[in-house]
């Protein structure tokens, strides 16, 4: 593990032109683009590739993969993951790919806040053959987030409940009511920084902020969280602290085994060091957050008929997106739906 910047100069990208690349997106982990030249990577995971197109990082959303059946995104945080309710010219994951490959329907959610991995079907037949995937607890979904408190060291540990749309104050939680399903999350200490800790999340179902409860109910609530931690806790990220690391699943046409990792992202690795360094130094503990096997390859890149003129990895100009600030029209945090 090297420190990104230090790598980049080992590719001859000396301090402006190395951030200038960061900045831009023409430096991936896997297909990931990041900015943070701080963050500690393993160099085979890293390409620096100069002909990128120019994207904003950490606002852009990314293709990291698709085919005639569906595909993978990297959705940034603050992003739609599904059009809203009032907020149908809002740029979200679904209108991002129906634009570049013709269609996009819905197989799962994550919330506004939340960053990472997100699976989009194509067609109607895809769409149900994943659906049945999720449904059969097949396809593999873990998370990443800062929490409050120092989580218990050893095994993932089951936590089982039954989930309500109302506890009683509005918000949906463990219960039980005759609209009560059942959620089973493993959660697992990653490292911890005494006050703080990195907890990964495997779903076996998928509730709404099931995540969320659960962890909040253990009194870890996810930092930056505006619905289930309280005001301190809320207030130490500047959004929810959240990222889907990891989506694995047998293709349900080909068979074919699939895996998608996408590394903790910039604004949660840069406020995890912040962290980290008070408790260790500057010197810490190398993080488990990179991918532990090789991407899945890219598909041959079509010769004719490509939708929108674009390769599946190309971005749009920096300049063609509203900024953060420019009329999106974002409710309160929160209010999304996902996990």
């Amino acid at each position: 593990m090297i420190r990104l910047l230090d790598h980049l100069a080992t590719l001859g990208l000396r301090s402006n032109a190395a951030r200038e690349a960061l900045r831009t997106g023409k430096v991936r982990i896997d297909r990931v683009p990041t900015a943070d030249g701080g963050r500690l990577v393993d160099p085979t995971r890293v390409r620096y590739d100069p002909n990128t197109p120019r994207m904003v990082v950490g606002r852009d959303p990314v293709m990291l993969w698709y085919d005639p059946h569906l595909a993978v995104v990297w959705k940034p945080p603050e992003m739609l993951a599904v059009p809203a309710p009032g907020r149908h010219d809002t740029e979200n994951v679904l209108k991002y790919v129906g634009t570049r490959l013709g269609s996009a329907l819905a197989v799962h959610r994550l919330d506004e806040d939340t960053s990472g991995v997100m699976l989009v079907a194509r067609t109607d037949a895809a769409q149900f053959a994943l659906k049945e995937l999720f449904e059969a607890h097949t396809v593999e979904r873990r998370y990443l987030a800062l929490v409050r408190g120092s989580f218990p060291e050893g095994p993932a540990r089951e936590i089982r409940t039954m989930m309500v749309r109302d506890r009683g104050d509005g918000l949906r939680g463990s219960g039980h009511s005759f609209d009560a399903k059942p959620a089973i999350t493993w959660l697992q200490r990653v490292e911890s920084y005494g006050k703080v800790s990195l907890v990964e999340a495997k779903l076996e179902t998928g509730r709404t902020h099931q995540v969320r409860i659960h962890l909040a109910e253990l009194e870890h609530a996810v930092l930056g969280d505006p619905l289930y931690a309280d005001r301190h806790v809320a207030g130490l990220s500047s959004r929810l602290a959240l990222h889907a690391a990891r989506l694995a699943f047998r293709h349900p046409f080909t068979g074919e085994p699939l895996h998608f990792d996408a590394p903790l992202a910039d604004d949660l690795e840069i406020l995890r060091r912040k962290f980290a360094e008070k408790v260790q130094g500057r010197d810490g503990p190398v993080s488990a957050l990179a991918p532990t096997e090789a991407p899945v390859p890219a598909p041959p890149r079509p010769t004719h008929g490509r939708p929108g003129g674009r390769r599946p990895n190309d971005q749009r100009p920096s300049d063609t997106r509203p900024s953060r600030g420019g009329g999106r029209g974002k409710p309160p945090r929160g209010s999304g739906r996902g996990r």
